[in-house]
């Protein structure tokens, strides 16, 4: 039996589709172009290198550094055109017509990133390395499937052939017809992005938050981790930054419009502090995800991190010559070696000592913690807290310095001492921004400790 790979190549000399052609520069047989049947032979699954004569250089003389963003605006365009069935000639992209089409519902799943510089979504279809665009025009590599027939069979060749070539059409005509308006707005959003991140160490800032960011997500089967989430459905309070943190304005770079929102400073130490519920881990994502370029309407389009933040959290891991003197001035029963290299199966308060002096070490812009993913034990004494080991809130009250260049922003519900060592809080409450000074609640900390002790 002949297969449908082994004869792809004959087939593809036989697509003449009108609009666009076969990229014939980038087929790698069985990586960009395949034809192959599923496990269960329920679908024909294919990939197609395409090349769209429509050249957005010509038609946008812009920077070429945001030019991601209107490939992104493309591919969104066709997806939302396949998935409301505007013209049945994209059914192979939602895999409509075979057994199982929730199978491949993950190719025209809406994605809001332009781009990130971690390896996320790499199932989905958006701009990147097989979507691009350069002086040739649009090139697209899409994946779908088909219904499934025998190669021998009469006639399915041809209805192979004649449904690709109809699916390229489909495309083709689909990104020519997105207007030029669409594509600049998104070009410029991309290129705000970047130059403004760019900007950000003359700013004397690791992340902006601007006002009006919706940070809350919403996760699907196909974008189930935070940075490819949607914007949330429903009531979505968005963010303003509080007067008492100073907001601060700046400029776009290549739409010149100008944004006020919260600057997360060098070398500060911010907290951002709640009650259950209250957004805290959420906002914290999105200083993470602030280093990806967004879509409009992604929500985060105007969180702006200079670089990927480090994430400190507890987990047990082995150390191996790791030091931890920062923290400990000595190991416990059933450790190895000294504070400044230790050996064995370490806590989860030591896995996270061993990640914050990891990132001081290294000078990283930004390190960030969650409460919720934390070990209290390692961030905030108690009663019994013993020499062996200095929590982070006395390093911040006794050697500030230690942090050197890096700057930390963590969230807290109940990591009171932690939180009186902070520069700057913002607190959430019913969602909404607001804040309050370090003296004013170390006074309510010093209230609300009476009690506990009149209490005990």
């Amino acid at each position: 039996m002949t297969g449908w790979q082994q004869i792809l190549p004959a087939l593809l000399e036989r697509l003449d589709p009108e609009g666009a052609a076969v990229d014939r520069r980038r087929v790698t047989w069985g990586t960009t172009a395949y034809l192959v049947p599923a496990f269960d032979r329920s679908a024909l699954q294919f990939s197609l290198p395409i090349l769209v004569p429509r050249r957005l250089f010509d038609e946008l003389p812009l920077d070429p550094r945001g030019v991601d963003g209107a490939v992104a605006c493309l591919i969104e365009q066709c997806k939302t055109k396949a998935r409301e069935r505007a013209d049945p000639a994209l059914d192979p992209l939602t895999g409509r017509g075979t057994r199982f089409p929730h199978r491949y519902q993950a190719i025209t799943e809406p994605y809001s990133l332009i781009s990130s510089p971690a390896l996320i979504g790499e199932g989905l279809w958006k701009a990147g390395g097989q979507n691009y665009a350069d002086a040739d025009g649009v090139h697209l590599t899409l994946t779908g499937a088909l219904r499934y027939g025998l190669s021998e069979e009469p006639g399915e060749q041809r209805r192979v052939v004649e449904e690709l070539a109809a699916l390229v059409r489909a495309v083709a005509g689909a990104v020519d017809r997105v207007s030029l308006r669409l594509l600049e707005r998104e070009w410029i959003n991309a290129l705000d992005q970047r130059l403004l991140r760019d900007r950000l160490p003359a700013l004397g800032l690791v992340s902006f938050i601007g006002d009006g960011t919706r940070p809350a997500r919403q996760c699907t089967d196909a974008r189930c981790f935070f940075r490819v989430a949607g914007i949330k459905a429903g009531v979505h309070v968005p963010f303003a930054c509080p007067p008492e943190l100073e907001p601060i304005e700046v400029e776009l770079p290549a739409s010149h419009q100008v944004i006020a929102g919260l600057g997360v400073r060098e070398r500060e130490v911010l907290a951002i502090i709640g009650s259950n519920g209250q957004g805290k881990s959420t906002m914290l994502q999105a200083v993470i995800a602030g280093v990806d370029d967004h879509q409009i309407g992604d929500g985060r389009e105007h969180v702006i991190t200079r670089s990927e933040p480090a994430i400190a959290e507890a987990g047990s891991t082995e150390l191996r010559g790791t030091d931890l003197s920062l923290f400990f001035r000595a190991l416990p029963p059933g450790m190895s070696g000294s504070p400044e290299a230790a050996f064995g199966q370490g806590s989860g308060s030591m896995g996270m000592a061993s990640q914050i002096q990891q990132a001081i070490a290294g000078e990283e812009d930004l390190l960030v913690f969650d409460e919720d993913r934390s070990a209290a034990n390692l961030l905030v004494p108690g009663c019994l807290s013993g020499p062996e080991v200095r929590v982070l809130s006395t390093l911040l009250a006794e050697e500030r310095e230690r942090l050197g260049a890096t700057s930390l922003v963590f969230t807290a519900g109940t990591l009171d001492i932690l939180v009186a060592q902070a520069d700057r809080i913002l607190v959430l409450d019913g969602h909404q921004a607001t804040a309050i000074g370090r003296a004013a609640y170390r006074r309510r900390l010093k209230d609300y400790l009476s009690k506990v002790l009149e209490a005990l």
